[in-house]
């Protein structure tokens, strides 16, 4: 039976291990990232000048990059809004969590679910009839903290290609952090599993590149030509060949994908 292991977050991670073990899927937890509230005074000033103006109606929009976005963006638990804003989703686990957040079906949008992928540009072709001149969206994304315990919103992603396309269209965009990811700490356990996953068959479903890119750089020594990386987007495949992984399988981000995704292979 192929082992999978399941590099996102916690407690993330240890769901999506449940989950694939009720379909008869060796599933393991081997979180990459790990995240976390806002620490930086400017990041947390930010975030809390941002609640204020969705409050006060001043963006058309609000699009989260995750379920984590959600979560940490309406931790005060309270959802203020005003009835003319949408919250933009980029696939179903983050609907999913804005209407956990108390957010009504009505008011979320999403790409199409025969979409071919669950990103940035195929939200843009469901939401792209709602922004005009004047209008304003907010980002909500995740800051990323370095060894040195210095904070960065990295950019060359999707969300930056929405900006732009925002832009031509007359709107206005602003980003903040509601969260802080961090490479997680790898114990002695956890890189004897990785240095074994990495010729041994097993498979890696990476959700994320900055989550493929902690791993490499924790393993040095280790070569990836022999390994499998199961990915959730092209450009974490893109990551996964500037890697060396040898081998890569490319499905959508939602469980059913995967393990449909999982029980194609030979």
């Amino acid at each position: 039976m192929t082992r999978v292991l399941i590099t996102r977050p916690s407690p993330e991670a240890e769901r999506w291990v449940a989950q694939l073990r009720t379909q008869h899927i060796d599933a393991l937890a081997l979180p990459l990232l790990s995240i976390g509230p806002v620490r930086a005074p400017a990041l947390a000033d930010a975030l809390d000048s941002a609640r204020q103006q969705c409050a006060c109606g001043i963006y058309r929009a609000l699009m989260f990059v995750s379920g984590q976005a959600v979560a940490a963006f309406f931790a005060d638990g309270a959802v203020r809004f005003q009835p003319q804003q949408r919250f933009w989703s980029p696939g179903p686990g983050t609907a999913r969590a804005l209407r956990d957040a108390g957010v009504p079906p009505t008011h979320i949008d999403e790409p199409a679910a025969d979409a071919g992928q669950f990103d940035s540009e195929n939200l843009w072709a469901a939401v792209h009839t709602q922004i005009g001149p004047g209008d304003r969206v907010l980002i909500v994304r995740g800051a990323s903290t370095d060894a040195d315990g210095s904070t960065a919103t990295p950019g060359g992603n999707g969300r930056d290609w929405l900006a732009a396309q925002i832009a031509a269209a007359g709107g206005t965009v602003d980003f903040v952090a509601a969260y802080e990811r961090v490479g997680a700490a790898l114990s002695h356990a956890d890189k004897d599993l990785a240095q074994s996953a990495a010729s041994d068959g097993s498979v890696w479903l990476f959700s994320s590149s900055e989550a493929l890119r902690h791993l490499v750089s924790r393993m040095p020594q280790t070569r990836w030509n022999a390994a499998h990386a199961m990915v959730t987007h092209p450009r974490i495949a893109d990551a996964a060949r500037a890697a060396g992984f040898g081998n890569i399988t490319e499905c959508r981000p939602t469980i059913q994908d995967v393990t449909a995704s999982i029980k194609s292979l030979p």
